[in-house]
């Protein structure tokens, strides 16, 4: 009888590592209620980005701020005609590996995802996404909770990369190799 094979070297694991998520975990910013600015810039970013985007599926964590936001967009968004949401996926803020929601939210073919999130779930939502499912962090748009330099160190330099998403007082942030770049928001009109 052959002697069995040697066990295959251990593939490392999508999740945030566990000295890594304390040391941020507790430092993140917890998820706020949207702002009306915020919830206008996020419709105006995507209505903006060429190809134009007609279609998109929405997920968010499971607390209430995060579900808020969530349907704030799904409303605004689809109440053009030509808009659709394909699909709202949620999920817990910690979990054993975030296969099955991230499977769920990949399953469709977007033309973009939304996220409102707590930025750690999101973290390891986002390992776990870029690891087993063809999402395209490039495609993908955030509320301003996502707009912390913090987020694209914890969930690794290339695994947002093209990420945008905007601040509360309308600004646009955009994650390009690792960093977080802040736009500043348009002036405010003088005229009514």
């Amino acid at each position: 009888m052959a002697p069995a094979p040697p066990p295959s070297p251990a593939t490392p694991s999508p999740l945030v590592p566990h000295d890594a998520a304390s040391a941020y975990g507790g430092a993140l910013p917890s998820p706020t209620p949207h702002t009306h600015a915020e919830l206008t810039a996020l419709l105006s970013l995507l209505t903006a980005a060429r190809p134009r985007i007609g279609t998109v599926v929405v997920g968010h964590s499971r607390d209430a701020a995060s579900r808020a936001s969530a349907a704030a967009f799904v409303a605004a968004w689809s109440a053009a005609a030509e808009r659709t949401v394909l699909g709202v996926v949620d999920w817990p803020e910690t979990a054993a590996s975030w296969l099955r929601p991230a499977k769920r939210f990949a399953a469709w073919e977007p033309d973009a995802w939304v996220v409102a999130a707590a930025p750690l779930g999101w973290a390891q939502m986002s390992r776990r996404l870029r690891r087993n499912t063809t999402w395209d962090p490039a495609r993908t748009y955030g509320f301003a909770t996502f707009g912390d330099s913090r987020l694209p160190a914890l969930a690794g330099a290339a695994t947002l990369q093209g990420m945008r998403g905007v601040t509360a007082d309308g600004g646009v942030w955009t994650i390009d190799r690792g960093w977080l770049v802040r736009h500043l928001p348009p002036p405010a009109s003088d005229t009514p």
